[in-house]
């Protein structure tokens, strides 16, 4: 099996054709078409997560994406976020979450830390 390094955005579309291929064999993990795959697949990741990096999301729309995802109103975060009023304030961005907001929202809704706390760090440098 020889296998080459992705280095150039032809590279990497020759390794992308050889992956589709390989992925319509649907072959087995242990067979040499599985550790082909497998092999490639790494590389892949590899060169996408240098050339083509995929900015975390901003905390909003995570939350947002995450209520439209579990079938959540506004007012199922009170829990989360505190009064009514506040949860409107959070999701207007007029007002910034706290640690606390993060933790329960992490905890509740499964929205990692890191991209909860992010909005929390720029607005502190924002300020």
């Amino acid at each position: 099996m020889e296998v080459r390094a992705i280095r150039t955005d032809a590279d990497y579309r020759g390794a992308l054709r050889e992956v589709s291929a390989l992925i319509d064999l649907d072959p087995d993990r242990d067979s040499p078409q599985g550790e082909r795959l497998e092999v490639i697949g790494t590389l892949v990741q590899a060169y996408e997560a240098e050339h083509y990096p995929i900015d975390p999301p901003d905390p909003i729309e995570a939350i947002r994406f995450r209520m439209e995802q579990s079938g959540m109103a506004v007012k199922d975060l009170v829990p989360l976020i505190g009064p009514l009023n506040r949860v409107y304030e959070v999701l207007a961005r007029k007002r910034p979450l706290t640690l606390h907001m993060i933790r329960r929202l992490h905890k509740n809704m499964g929205i990692p830390a890191e991209v909860l706390i992010a909005q929390a760090e720029d607005q502190m440098f924002a300020a």
